[in-house]
């Protein structure tokens, strides 16, 4: 019998992956908040892999109480992810995966792009979401991993975040509100190059922004994360002491003070 994969949480996309796995013959134990980690890892000390699917609100919390048996074995999947933050918490080699299916209640997952692994499990994310016709592929390198993350967060936090201002879809954000993607834009790169420690390829970035888009012309703009997503960003370019004047201005017509 092959050892079980671990999932903590347990919501739309951990219970996608969590349907790949056990197509794939693999038991699976779900963790939950009120469940205590270390007496679950004591039990199951060595598991195939750890898939931690939280939300990025959680993302922080659970990787710096996560036991140490399962340090080697986990799977990120969030949002607004980089390697500043499993590094903070001493995960030195995650598998990691830039989803960019959307699955909530009640409807089928949608693809917008496939969606790029990297990681010493990379291979088990490939075939586990190829049981559930997600499309995925595995990256060959850390620095496109970097690429892949900024470019989602790129993408999460200029349509929110522009969506606060102009509503509407991505198709509309990129045709007829343009300006105001590009300022959000910039300053949403200004600050992922400051928590990435480098200058990213901005002409690079920006095509692949679009290139998202297309993938979803319907995709609303403004999700419910919108205004935590801006008030985060917000308060990492005060970190790095960055004048970020467009999300400043959104923020301060559209936040609550």
């Amino acid at each position: 019998m092959k050892d079980p994969i671990i999932v903590i949480g347990l919501g739309e996309l951990g219970s996608v992956f969590a349907r790949g796995f056990l197509r794939l013959g693999y038991p699976v134990q779900g963790v939950t908040r009120q469940m205590d980690k270390q007496a679950v890892a004591d039990q199951l000390p060595n598991p195939t892999a750890v898939l931690i699917s939280v939300g990025e609100a959680d993302i922080t919390e659970v990787l710096t109480t996560l036991p140490k048996q399962w340090a080697d074995k986990t799977i990120l999947i969030q949002n607004e992810l980089l390697p500043r933050d499993w590094i903070a918490a001493d995960i030195l080699n995650p598998t990691v995966v830039s989803v960019w299916f959307e699955k909530k209640r009640g409807m089928d997952s949608k693809v917008v792009l496939p969606s790029p692994v990297y990681g010493p499990n990379a291979k088990l994310v490939f075939e586990a979401l190829a049981q559930l016709d997600l499309p995925s592929f595995i990256l060959d390198s850390k620095e496109e991993l970097n690429y892949e993350l900024v470019r989602k967060n790129l993408y999460i936090l200029t349509t929110n975040i522009a969506g606060l201002e102009v509503g509407g879809n991505v198709d509309a954000l990129a045709k007829q509100n343009n300006e105001v993607m590009t300022a959000v834009a910039n300053d949403v790169l200004d600050i992922q190059d400051w928590l990435t420690g480098q200058s990213n390829d901005r002409s690079r970035l920006m095509k692949g922004l679009l290139e998202a888009i297309t993938g979803d012309l319907v995709h609303g703009c403004m999700g419910r994360s919108a205004p935590a997503r801006l008030k985060r960003a917000i308060g990492l370019a005060r970190q790095a002491g960055l004048d970020v004047k467009t999300l400043n201005a959104i923020a301060h017509k559209h936040l609550k003070a």
